[in-house]
């Protein structure tokens, strides 16, 4: 019985010709014994936006499993993200889909093809902890400096905070005195600057100091 496959192209600009990607799909999937069923394009649209007109429909029929397999001509035209990219093939999996790249020569119907999807999804789950790791380093270090995590908070004595910085106390101890991070220092006394009534509380001189 001859299986149904889904093909689905994608071009980031309307001057690229998507018909290229197509014919070569619907080349592959012939050559293979699939009868294409069903075609998806986008046209104009960055691999890096998750939700796509041509890759939304190709997610919905899959669902109602309208294909056995979807081909594609190389997996940035699916995403660019790594997460994004195998969001798409666990949920393809799941449906018990397969999943054919041109370019890569991956298909999952294979061994070596679902040995990649575990090494892919091993790299995943490592770049995930690689990023909680650096966010909590980066917390860690923030706190090590006096840096106060979040907004400033609402009893804080922004004039008094204003005031302290433009007479010269460095932006260091200007947060480390108020508890507020060395960023809220900066947005505070730009906003101070911004209004007419608290700039005329100070000199020209002591304004252009901060700047």
């Amino acid at each position: 019985m001859t299986k149904r496959a889904g093909v689905y192209a994608r071009v980031s600009t309307h001057d690229q010709h998507i018909e290229t990607q197509l014919y070569q799909l619907r080349d592959l999937a012939v050559k293979r014994g699939y009868e294409v069923v069903v075609e998806y394009a986008d046209r104009g649209i960055s691999g890096a936006k998750a939700r796509r007109p041509g890759l939304d429909a190709l997610m919905a029929d899959a669902r109602h499993h309208k294909f056995d397999v979807v081909f594609v001509a190389a997996f940035d035209r699916i995403a660019h993200s790594t997460r994004h990219f195998l969001q798409v093939l666990d949920e393809l999996e799941s449906l018990g889909i397969e999943f054919s790249s041109a370019r890569e020569a991956i298909d999952t119907s294979g061994p070596m093809g679902r040995m990649f999807l575990v090494l892919a999804g091993a790299f995943s789950e490592m770049e995930r902890s690689l990023l909680v790791d650096r966010i909590k380093l980066g917390m860690k270090r923030a706190k090590l400096e006096g840096q106060r995590l979040g907004r400033a908070p609402i009893d804080l004595d922004r004039e008094s905070l204003v005031r302290d910085r433009l007479n010269g106390m460095s932006l260091t101890d200007v947060a480390k005195k108020y508890q507020v991070s060395r960023s809220s220092v900066v947005r505070l006394v730009r906003e101070a600057k911004g209004q007419d009534a608290g700039v005329g509380q100070y000199s020209p001189i002591q304004v252009a100091e901060v700047a």
